[in-house]
């Protein structure tokens, strides 16, 4: 046994083993760990099974041709008549041919009451008015009327309304104006009529037409309320023609809410209380007037000045009212 060991010592020290390079190493470590990873997923592919997936198939639809569609305009389902004569178109009946109409109505204006600047104080003619198919715009009572109010003149009547009433078109026409008047009317309407007149609706709360629209007598053109200059709900209405405000009481009955006539004659003493508004003059109120100095500036005395303007002499003189002084 000793034999043995010291020849194998021998061996060793005469044998030089030989180590590979490291770049050898390298190379073959990665070789061996992309086929161990090769191996891993061939594997797992294998165990798991391909799923495939159907895709429905969709049916392809042949629509039928859509026959056309031809209207029957026969005479069984309009009513047409083509046998029967065309009548001739006629005029309108007015209470005046359409060639009666003055030609200041050519004027058709959107901002203004009073457009015409006509004066009728001395019109020659006279006027047939047609005032059949009239409805009252309220059938309420009057609170108001024509006239003068203390130094002011009111070119209408006051007809009593609750808020929201209905107000009615008195005759047929067309809407000529509907605007907003702070300082006065408030919300109003002016209607233009095919019998020649024309009829203003003010202090309304709601506007139910616009300019343009042809109105039938009777129409609910607004709601009633106290819009603008005014102190309660009311309606006030005015008659006009060409723009001159006419008494409505001329023309109406406001206790049976009739028109006193089918055909009015409208002539010039229809308009002669413009004479009594021209006489009248005014003298305005400014800072530092008393009513001893007004009457001594217009010649009246301070008496005559109380009881033309219904005012007392302690009463408090405002900047810019108006006293009547004649």
């Amino acid at each position: 046994m000793y034999h043995l060991e010291g020849n194998l010592l021998k061996l060793t020290q005469n044998t030089q083993i030989s180590m590979p390079d490291t770049d050898n190493l390298k190379l073959i470590s990665l070789l061996l760990i992309f086929l161990t990873f090769s191996f891993v997923m061939t594997a797992e592919g294998k165990s798991k099974k391909r799923e495939i997936v159907l895709l429905p198939i969709k049916p392809t639809v042949i629509l039928p041709d859509i026959p056309v569609y031809t209207p029957d305009y026969s005479s069984e389902i309009f009513g047409l008549n083509y046998s029967r004569p065309i009548p001739d178109l006629i005029e309108f009946d007015r209470g005046c041919e359409i060639s009666d109409m003055p030609e200041e109505y050519d004027i058709w204006s959107d901002s203004k009451i009073n457009p015409y600047q006509v004066d009728l104080v001395n019109m020659k003619d006279t006027v047939t008015l047609d005032l059949s198919g009239y409805c009252p715009p309220s059938i309420k009572y009057v609170t108001s009327d024509f006239g003068f109010r203390r130094w002011r003149y009111h070119y209408g009547i006051d007809l009593k309304v609750e808020r929201n009433d209905s107000v009615c078109c008195a005759f047929d026409g067309v809407v000529r104006l509907t605007r907003y008047d702070r300082r006065g009317y408030g919300y109003y309407i002016l209607v233009r009529h095919f019998n020649g007149l024309e009829t203003l609706y003010g202090h309304l709360n709601n506007i139910m037409v616009n300019p343009g629209d042809t109105i039938r007598s009777g129409s609910i053109i607004g709601l009633g309320g106290s819009t603008g200059r005014s102190t309660g709900y009311h309606l006030h209405f005015e008659t006009r023609y060409l723009g001159n405000p006419i008494n409505p009481h001329d023309l109406i009955d406001f206790e049976t809410q009739k028109v006193k006539f089918d055909k009015f004659q409208l002539s010039a003493n229809n308009f002669q209380y413009k004479k009594e508004i021209s006489k009248r003059r005014y003298w305005t109120i400014r800072r530092g007037d008393t009513l001893g100095r007004i009457a001594m500036r217009t010649g009246v005395s301070v008496s005559r000045l109380c009881s033309l303007n219904g005012i007392r002499r302690n009463s408090l003189l405002r900047i810019g009212r108006k006293l009547r002084y004649t």
